[in-house]
Order: C-alpha cells, then structure tokens, then sequence
C-alpha cells in the first residue's frame, strides 16, 4: 500500500511541475510563436513584415494574441507531457530491468516518445484553436468564440483536426526533446550535483532547439492543416506545400521557433525541475 501511495505522489508531483513549466514556457515563448504561425499559414512573407504589422494593427498586446488557449491547455498539456515521461521511464524500467541511471540514449528516446500518445488528446485541439486565433490578424476573437466558429464548422471531428500532424510532430519531437536535456545536464553537472540552474537552462534550451531543428516541417504541415476552413488531409497540404515553395516552403517562420525556443524551454525545464525540487522537500 505505501508503494501504491509512492507512485501517486510522485505522478501528482510529475503532473504539477509540468504544469508550472509550461506556464513559464508560454509566457516566454508566445509572442515568438505568434510570428512562427502567421509566417507558416502565409500571413506574411517575413518576421520583421510581421512583427511590424502586428504593432500596428494590434500593438504590443497583439504578440499575446492568442494565449490563452496555450495557458488554458498548457498545464494539462505540460502536465500530461512529463507525467506521461515519467510513466514512459517506468515502462522502459519495467521492460529492461534497468534503473533511470542506468538508461541508455535509446531508452530515454523511447520513453520520450511514449510521452507524445497521451499528449496529444490535449495538445490537438489546444493547438488548432491557437492557429485558428494566431492567423486571424485584426479580428477581436475569443477563445470562446473561436471555439463556437470551429465547432460550428464540423463538429468534434473539426476540433481535432490535425490530430494526427500532431502526434506525427510530438512522438519524434518528444523522444529528441528528453534525451537531448538528459544527456547534456548530465554532461554539464559537476559529480554529486544535484540541481545547477545553468545547467537545466542550457539543457532545456539546447533540448527546445534540436526538437524544433528535426520536427518543423511537419510542424508547417500541422499549422497549415489546422489553419483551413475546409478538410484537408496531410497529403495534400504536404502536396500544396512543396509545389509553392518547394523544401524551402516547409521551414517558413523557423528563425522564431528557433529563437523562441531556446529561451522557452530553458524556462520550462526551469519552472519544473524548482518545482519538482521544491516539493521533493516540502510535500
């Protein structure tokens, strides 16, 4: 019974601390991701067009358009993502008989990649709402509001659209993301060291940034997907996106996902491992 009691702390603990980093995330990185979005769905044809006209048409208050369904969703989100990398690191433990010491590159990606299933059902339609708020420049929308429009247009079916895009990008995108923090923090922390804040910071960034380098063209192809008005499979919005702009067409809008990404991340890991830190002592 007190193992049973453990491991519910511990998921409790995992879940919360999720949560508080990708807060810290959003805050930080949203105005980046703005720009990524309006550049991907064609809004604009570069990031000093688009930063320029979102000051003018919205003001400064315009780079947070679009926030809160990534606030609203980035804790279950988040949550769910670390929660759901802790459980995927007992299932390797459980399989390959090792301790999380003793994980190999490989075992981290995978446990990695089984954090991506459970995100998903949150992140999909989280993140077609934001599209759907990111591309409509000028418009006073709100969450609701949005949502009421999306719904209207096909029901649950078109709430979830690029659900799959979504998996596609996170499953991958997740197993680079956590065995890139693992591998440099324990290259950066000195023997015995248990928490060094530049140490997190430049895993975390550094993890942000190599996910963000493998998975952004089928980001484009998400954003893309999520953006239409009308059905569209991924075939065709890959098909549509190659034959505008060829490989070059998949990468528009990667200079902000790059520079939001190393401060956004480092800011996530952060926020989790002072809270993990924190309630390891106090809870």
């Amino acid at each position: 019974m007190e193992e049973v009691d453990s491991v519910l702390v511990d998921n409790v603990k995992s879940f919360a601390a999720g949560g508080f980093g990708g807060i810290c995330a959003v805050l930080t990185g949203h105005p980046f991701d703005l720009v990524k979005v309006r550049l991907q769905t064609g809004l604009y044809k570069s990031s000093a067009e688009c930063i320029k006209q979102t000051l003018v048409k919205d003001g400064p208050l315009g780079f947070y358009r679009g926030v809160m369904p990534p606030l609203v969703g980035v804790t279950p989100m988040f949550a769910v993502s670390f929660w759901g990398y802790d459980v995927g690191k007992r299932l390797v433990g459980s399989y390959t008989g090792k301790q999380a010491l003793e994980f190999t590159i490989r075992d981290i990606s995978t446990a990695g990649f089984i954090s991506a299933v459970p995100t998903t059902l949150v992140a999909a339609p989280f993140e077609r709402v934001k599209v759907m708020m990111q591309v409509e420049s000028g418009k006073k929308l709100s969450m609701a509001s949005t949502i009421k429009n999306i719904y209207k247009e096909g029901g649950l079916r078109s709430v979830f659209k690029g659900s799959v895009a979504t998996l596609c990008r996170d499953g991958p995108g997740s197993a680079i993301y956590f065995a890139t923090y693992e591998y440099v923090k324990a290259a950066l922390l000195a023997p015995g060291e248990d928490l060094s804040l530049l140490a997190i910071s430049t895993a975390g960034g550094l993890a942000g940034v190599s996910m963000w380098l493998a998975v952004f063209p089928i980001d484009t192809i998400k954003s893309t997907q999520q953006s239409s008005n009308v059905p569209v499979s991924i075939g065709q919005v890959t098909k549509k996106i190659y034959a505008k702009g060829g490989i070059k067409g998949f990468f528009p809008g990667v200079g902000p996902a790059l520079a939001r990404s190393f401060p956004a991340n480092a800011a996530t890991f952060l926020g989790v491992e002072l809270f993990r830190n924190f309630a390891d002592k106090y809870v």
